[in-house]
């Protein structure tokens, strides 16, 4: 059984490429900043596989995240995504990197109050529905403001304070993308009722839209109808 499970995985990713699209060659009007091609992120450096910031998904996960936009613009808003397709060499990359203790240089911006051998319960796995092609980690920004800006990247010196990120066009979510803390779970009663509320706008239109969230992560969602639900791919993002 382990032997056909483990050749269905190998052939499976020989057509990743033809079923997983880029999000702009069907939806132009979603923005997308891939944090893990850039070093603003938890690990502090480009991640394994991913060698553009670019959207890949599968064609039906695009198809409803495009239907959700043209919701969230009647209310004058965009989405803006920062990890779609994710390769399964990043989440091997993710759980060696948290077998580092060494290595905690982005500690006080990322996961200031949670220890780094702590993050594999419940914030990084060994398999991830991000390599599925029909998940994403995504936020709303302001339509007008976004249009003015080049980057949504927020330098901020604790993720637990969203004040900075307001100022790149980002609605205040009570925290930062990937901030490994019990704030970010998404029904925390202790962030600001405007960031709940925008909290609970952006799981409406999704939800709506076919996609689930994942409780500890107010950013990341699931296409719940998802075409690969047992498959994990492995191409690089270019």
């Amino acid at each position: 059984m382990l032997l056909i499970a483990t050749f269905f995985f190998l052939i499976s990713n020989s057509f990743a490429v033809d079923f997983l699209v880029d999000i702009h060659a069907f939806a132009p009007d979603i923005l997308v900043e891939a944090r893990y091609s850039d070093e603003w992120n938890f690990v502090g450096s480009k991640v394994e596989g991913y060698h553009k910031s670019r959207c890949l998904l599968t064609r039906e996960a695009v198809k409803a995240l495009s239907q959700a936009q043209r919701e969230f613009e009647k209310q004058g808003l965009s989405l803006l995504l920062f990890d779609c397709y994710r390769p399964q060499r990043a989440v091997n990359f993710f759980v060696q990197w948290t077998r580092d203790p060494k290595d905690q240089k982005m500690k006080a911006f990322f996961y200031p109050g949670v220890p780094k051998d702590s993050l594999l319960d419940g914030y990084i796995a060994a398999r991830s529905g991000h390599s599925r092609g029909s998940t994403v980690d995504l936020t709303l920004v302001n339509l007008a403001k976004a249009k003015s800006r080049v980057s949504f990247l927020e330098k901020v010196k604790d993720c637990r304070v969203s004040a900075s990120v307001t100022e790149t066009g980002q609605l205040d979510m009570g925290t930062t993308f990937d901030c490994f803390s019990e704030l970010s779970h998404t029904g925390n009663k202790q962030i600001s009722k405007r960031a709940q509320k925008n909290r609970q706008l952006l799981k409406k239109i999704l939800e709506r839209q076919g996609f689930k969230n994942y409780s500890k992560e107010w950013w990341h969602f699931s296409l719940e109808n998802e075409p690969f639900p047992n498959t994990y791919f492995d191409v690089d993002v270019k």
